[in-house]
């Protein structure tokens, strides 16, 4: 008989009907703190990672982004005022989705931008074939059940000439960094969680889920399995941070 099927939650294995609502406990407990907490574990750093994203998308009016796991808004409120300083040539206004399958991170970031907000799940998107010219999703694969599924629905919304960007954390390629990294990790993250949210444990488990997070280069082979074409990767900041790029052609 073969063993029952897990995936990763931390440093555990839990059943796949398990983690959607392990995980959405998690941020449900940091929502309010949550863009505090980004400032202060990264250094502000997530801030130019998430700016580099919006330059390789290059938004130009008429641009549909959806913008999936995308919590409090500020990837989509980028993308929309970016596109906005473009000159407009008759082209109709851009127009961004943020779609988070977790209420309280959509409510903490009412408001920041005329990006729309649904509720809802990466791996069953509710929206039409071919619905978008822009696909993003930044640190929040990661926190995907089922990463396959999630890949091919971005595929199925996206447009042909459509582009994929996905933006993760990851374990950087120099051993010497990466212990660094691992001790920092270990010894700031959890006590900034506790001190700041008042939740050692949920930042505990985006550690472990790092850790136990695939490499860039196994992340893009699942890319080109879902159908992309020219998959390619930029890691940042030493190797952090990783920035996945790809096409629906």
């Amino acid at each position: 008989m073969s063993e029952e099927k897990t995936v990763p939650f931390g440093m555990r294995d839990v059943a796949p009907d398990e983690k959607a609502p392990l995980v959405g406990e998690v941020f449900r407990s940091v929502a309010t703190s949550y863009d505090v907490m980004n400032d202060l574990m990264s250094g502000g750093m997530h801030r130019v990672w998430k700016s580099v994203t919006v330059d390789r998308m290059n938004p130009q009016p008429g641009h549909h982004l959806i913008d999936v796991a995308g919590g409090t808004g500020d990837l989509a409120g980028s993308f929309l005022a970016r596109a906005d300083s473009r000159e407009q040539r008759q082209r109709p206004q851009a127009e961004a989705i943020v779609c988070d399958i977790n209420h309280a991170m959509l409510k903490a970031g009412m408001d920041r931008s005329r990006a729309g907000r649904v509720c809802g799940d990466a791996e069953a998107l509710p929206f039409d074939d071919r619905q978008f010219t822009h696909y993003s999703i930044a640190f929040g694969i990661r926190n995907v059940t089922d990463r396959a599924a999630a890949f091919r629905e971005a595929y199925r919304t996206l447009r042909f000439g459509g582009r994929l960007f996905v933006l993760e954390f990851s374990q950087p390629p120099q051993d010497w960094f990466r212990a660094i990294y691992d001790r920092y990790s270990d010894l700031v993250i959890p006590r900034l969680g506790e001190a700041v949210a008042g939740d050692r444990e949920s930042y505990q488990y985006l550690v472990d889920s790092i850790r136990r997070f695939p490499g860039p280069d196994a992340l893009a082979m699942e890319i080109r399995q879902a159908g992309f074409s020219r998959v390619k990767y930029e890691r940042m900041t030493g190797g952090v941070c990783v920035l996945h790029m790809a096409a629906k052609v």
